[in-house]
């Protein structure tokens, strides 16, 4: 009998554990896209981007970009994304084609994919804004 409380009170402490890790880990994760929708997309001036390739990435867990802008006579004339890791946000992979389109990052974000919208633009920030590649 005893063995068999010990190892219900084992049970127990973990299955305790385990909740409260999850729920910490959940509020973190809300915490970083609550985070997010308040952050703004910067304007950028394409007439300081010199021609070249640039790489760039934006990162807010879960949900991370990377992506490769190529800019001629200041114009962005491609972007091509490198890795998105999103969980419902595969619909925001329209986002660079709008850029493109438009020349700003001053875009809608997609409905649905508001956070992999944004984490996306970031990242076209970030490589507008960075080294070449």
């Amino acid at each position: 009998m005893k063995k068999g409380i010990k190892i219900l009170l084992i049970v127990c402490i973990v299955a305790a554990a385990l909740a409260i890790t999850g729920t910490v880990v959940m509020r973190r994760i809300q915490g970083n896209l609550d985070a997010l929708k308040t952050t703004e997309i910067p304007r950028t001036d394409l007439q300081r981007i010199e021609d070249g390739t640039y790489t760039g990435r934006y990162s807010v867990f879960p949900v991370s970009a990377t992506v490769e802008v190529t800019v001629e006579n200041h114009v962005i004339t491609g972007i091509r994304l490198v890795e998105h890791k999103n969980g419902k946000g595969q619909a925001a992979e329209s986002i660079p084609g709008e850029v493109v389109r438009t020349q700003s990052l001053q875009v809608d974000a997609v409905s649905g994919a508001t956070y992999s919208s944004k984490v996306i633009l970031l990242a076209i920030a970030d490589a507008l804004d960075g080294e070449t590649a």
